[in-house]
């Protein structure tokens, strides 16, 4: 990966979406046969070519070099089975987690937050402020329903919102 955290790197569901709609697939085979950006994306009206551009680039299928040409990422498949997770242990928030994501909420409130304490320390960093868009990219490694999860760490308290629900940030320790 390139210097990316392991969170903002290639998921495999983006990746997945990217190559399930025929426009960005074809863009991206093209790309990989050596076509440059406006050949790849030939035939393609404006609003098509920037999707899926834009999906390409998002999922980490694509970079851009140097010279600000797409170029396919030769790191992207190695780097989503690098996530792949390890035998899941039955001790922690670890019984809670199944091949890295949420398998279910623990009934009991303490060992609830204790879920949720791990997943806000190891997805956001103390002193970050993200939009909810950046924060459910991030809890989308941990859970389809960001929507749950997010709702979960605000009433625990875990993750604040803005009065304004522009930005969210973990609270502040005293």
């Amino acid at each position: 990966m390139t210097g990316r955290t392991r969170y903002s790197g290639p998921h495999w569901r983006r990746v997945m979406a990217a190559l399930a709609n025929n426009d960005t697939r074809t863009a991206y085979a093209r790309i990989v046969l050596g076509a440059k950006l406006p050949e790849a994306v030939a035939g393609l009206k404006d609003h098509r070519r920037n999707r899926a551009v834009d999906a390409l680039l998002e999922s980490g299928l694509v970079d851009r070099n140097a010279a600000g040409e797409l170029v396919a990422s030769e790191a992207v498949f190695r780097d989503l089975l690098t996530q792949q997770p390890r035998r899941q242990p039955q001790e922690g928030v670890a019984r809670f987690m199944r091949l890295g994501r949420i398998d279910r909420y623990p009934a009991n409130k303490t060992e609830r937050r204790e879920l949720l304490a791990w997943i806000v320390s190891d997805a956001i960093k103390a002193d970050e402020d993200l939009t909810e868009k950046q924060v459910n990219e991030r809890l989308l490694s941990y859970t389809d329903d960001v929507v749950l999860l997010r709702r979960y760490l605000v009433d625990f308290g875990l993750l604040e919102r803005t009065r304004s629900g522009s930005s969210y940030s973990r609270p502040k320790e005293t």
